[in-house]
Order: structure tokens, then C-alpha cells, then sequence
């Protein structure tokens, strides 16, 4: 009965390898019984999952810190601005932030960055800038080495063109994988997602409302979304840009850059 018992117990093992892994593996050894279960598509090192570029030498420093915003008490939002910069709209954000005394921090794209330097050129003084990938393609399905190698050719486009090497890194539509993480370190980056995303598709053609929209939801530590290059219907945002910040300093909030931001809340009181 016994024998029958432990060879039920293995066919059961067996079957949930198979189940949870597919071509899964089952090692047995006297009594224990480990499940090797890996998707071998992926590989194990180096790949877009992995973070370590397996048994090879990981010179990546110290790590990699990402953020989503932060806890604070205090009345202070980080406004930033992806995929630019582009004509027209770049300018647009950078005159209104001038007229109302607002720092941002925009995420550049390094070939747009190249190939209008000119717009942002002498223009981004008390702002920051941080790295958006080279074409804003997804880092997130490139291995160790191509996501490293695209941040770096944007790291340098960005730097040549603003003058400022960007120390942030936001990955396009947010999405982060292992060779992200990796390539991230290796470049001594702060991670940086967001709190809360413009929402212009839910308010076609008002952009008054859009801001009020933007206004309520703010809370303090939050990281806000917006874009300076897209399809038209993000204009609203834009168009409703001084009254979105006019209607954040009612509710008593002080705009900083993203790193503000990050080192105010690190420091106690220093926000006061």
C-alpha cells in the first residue's frame, strides 16, 4: 500500500510539472523531488526576462532604485513630459511652463532629441531631462545587450543635445523587463514610472475639463504623465495646461522636477 501510495505521489508531482511547465523536468533524488519548470523559449541569461547576463560578470554598480512617486505629506507634484521633443508641441509646453514658472521633467526620445536639438536647445534651464530609449521601441522584448546599447546611443543623443546627461530613465509605455533593470544599472539610471496619466481621450475637445479632471486626482508625491508629441487628441491636455497648474496651486501645490521630488521626500522636513 505504502509503495502504492508513493507512486501516486510521484504521477500526481509529474502531472503538475507538466501542468505549470509544459516541458517541464522532474529530478529525483532518494526522497526529494525538485520541479525544474522554465519556459524554454526565453533564454536563461541575457534575455528580455532575465536581469543577469547569467554566468558572465554583472557590471551593473550598485543597482537600480524605481519609482512610481512618492509618500510625502507635503502639496508637491512632478510634471513630466514623454516622447519629445517634436515641433510645435515641445515649444507649446515649454512657452506655458515659462509663463507660469513651472519646472518638468521631460523624458526625451534620443533620435527626436538629434534630430531637433534646436527646439530644446538654451530652452530647458530649470527643467530636467531624462532618457526615453533612442526610437521608443520596447525595451522590454530586447535582450541585455540591444536594450543597453539603445539607451547608451539615446544617453549620448540626449546629452549632446541638451547639454545635461539624463540620470532618469522612463521605458516606453512603462514596460519593464529583466534586460531593462539590467541595462538600467549598468548605466547608473533611477527607474521612473508615474502616479497618474493624463486621460485625453475621456475629454475630446474640453480642455477645461480635462483639467479639472487632472486637478482632483493629483495627490501629494504624485508623478503626473502628460506628452509633448502624439496624436491630436492629446492637445487637450496641453491646451488645458494653464489651468490644470493654475488649479493645482489653488489646492496649494508646488510644481518640482521629478529628482526634487524624489530628494525632498527623502530628507525629513526639508519639503516643509
Amino acid at each position: 500500500m505504502a509503495d502504492g501510495v508513493a507512486r501516486w505521489g510521484r504521477r500526481a508531482v509529474l502531472r503538475r510539472a507538466a501542468l505549470l511547465g509544459g516541458g517541464a523536468a522532474l529530478g529525483v533524488a532518494g526522497t526529494t523531488q525538485t520541479a525544474w519548470i522554465a519556459d524554454r523559449r526565453l533564454p536563461l541569461g541575457g534575455g528580455p526576462a532575465s536581469a543577469t547576463l547569467g554566468s558572465r560578470y554583472q557590471q551593473v554598480g550598485g543597482g537600480v532604485e524605481v519609482v512610481w512617486g512618492v509618500h510625502t505629506g507635503a502639496p508637491l507634484v512632478a510634471l513630466t513630459f514623454d516622447d519629445g521633443p517634436q515641433p510645435h508641441w515641445t515649444p507649446m509646453v515649454l512657452d506655458t511652463l515659462a509663463e507660469h514658472r513651472v519646472p518638468a521633467t521631460f523624458f526625451l526620445v534620443g533620435e527626436r532629441a538629434r534630430r531637433h536639438a534646436a527646439l530644446v536647445r538654451d530652452r530647458l534651464a530649470g527643467h530636467e531631462v531624462g532618457n526615453h530609449s533612442w526610437a521608443h521601441h520596447d525595451l522590454a522584448r530586447m535582450d541585455a545587450r540591444t536594450a543597453y546599447d539603445d539607451l547608451r546611443r539615446s544617453h549620448e543623443a540626449i546629452t549632446a543635445a541638451t547639454g545635461t546627461a539624463p540620470r532618469l530613465l522612463r521605458p516606453p509605455w512603462g514596460h519593464l523587463g529583466g534586460a531593462v533593470l539590467h541595462a538600467a544599472a549598468r548605466l547608473d539610471y533611477r527607474l521612473v514610472l508615474w502616479t497618474l496619466q493624463m486621460v485625453e481621450g475621456e475629454y475630446p475637445h474640453d480642455p477645461a475639463g480635462h483639467a479639472r479632471r487632472i486637478v482632483a486626482d493629483v495627490r501629494p508625491g504624485t508623478i503626473l504623465l502628460g506628452h509633448d508629441v502624439g496624436p491630436e487628441r492629446r492637445l487637450v491636455a496641453l491646451r488645458g495646461l494653464p489651468d490644470m497648474i493654475s488649479g493645482l496651486r489653488a489646492r496649494g501645490y508646488t510644481f518640482v522636477t521629478v529628482s526634487d521630488l524624489l530628494r525632498r521626500a527623502a530628507v525629513p522636513g526639508a519639503a516643509r
